[in-house]
């Protein structure tokens, strides 16, 4: 899959038993237990509790920091948003919190995805701060991801950081001419440098697909590191979704 790349923002380099995993394996792992959450009936509030201790202990064990961990969940805001919204646009019947009439319908809704959405955000922030970008690839193409599907990502990842650079370069190119975008007037400044990037990447991108095939390229790339996975890793990689699995068939009962 080429060179190692770890996004520093996301990864947190350690030695724990969770980043010793196979990626294949964490990546079931919280596939599986992403399943099992939204499976739960929304009515079982104790499981969903019951949830967040597990990736706490996850967490504990990888040597994720809270405070990390609560950060990267921002990236779920706008849901969080369109739940707060939920309880006063949804019909149904009604019912008083602190002097507002909402939707009991659209309470539970709301609920609904803001406790099985950030389970989902935390389970894949820990997958991401515990697996390097280079490894979950590896991951996805051990589990018999499309390869196609699995190079795009690839070149995307790869790909990003090159943009991002060069979207730095051409932002100090900017300013040391000495211009500062500071209303509208500037906008078609701005849409001449989108479009002068656009053209750069995609004849980079043409430049390296040649570069690929005149080294041999036909459309696979080669395996490198092909991890195995131990019986042993499988069932301790397994140890998260069964214990979600054992909660969700009990709240299902009690329900």
């Amino acid at each position: 899959m080429g060179a190692g790349h770890t996004h520093h923002q996301l990864y947190v380099r350690g030695h724990s038993p969770v980043h010793r995993l196979p990626p294949h394996c964490k990546i079931a792992a919280v596939l599986c237990f992403v399943l099992v959450v939204v499976a739960t009936p929304r009515e079982a509030l104790w499981a969903f509790a019951a949830y967040a201790a597990l990736l706490a202990a996850v967490a504990a064990t990888a040597r994720v920091r809270p405070g990390f961990l609560l950060r990267r969940l921002l990236i779920e805001v706008p849901f969080v948003a369109f739940a707060v919204l939920m309880p006063f646009v949804a019909e149904g019947e009604q019912v008083r919190v602190l002097g507002l009439s909402l939707s009991e319908p659209g309470l539970w809704g709301a609920w609904n995805i803001l406790a099985k959405g950030t389970l989902g955000v935390a389970a894949s922030v820990l997958l991401a701060a515990t697996t390097e970008l280079r490894d979950l690839l590896l991951g996805l193409q051990r589990l018999r991801l499309p390869p196609l599907l699995v190079q795009i990502a690839s070149f995307m990842i790869r790909y990003g950081d090159v943009i991002t650079d060069e979207m730095r370069r051409m932002r100090v190119a900017r300013e040391s001419r000495g211009f500062t975008a500071r209303g509208v007037r500037h906008w078609g400044v701005l849409a001449k440098t989108a479009g002068a990037l656009f053209i750069r990447s995609y004849e980079r991108g043409e430049r390296v697909h040649l570069a690929m095939l005149s080294r041999g390229y036909t459309g696979t790339m080669p395996v490198i590191d092909d991890v195995r996975a131990t019986r042993a890793q499988w069932t301790y990689a397994a140890a998260l979704p069964l214990a979600a699995l054992a909660v969700c068939l009990t709240g299902r009962t009690l329900t």
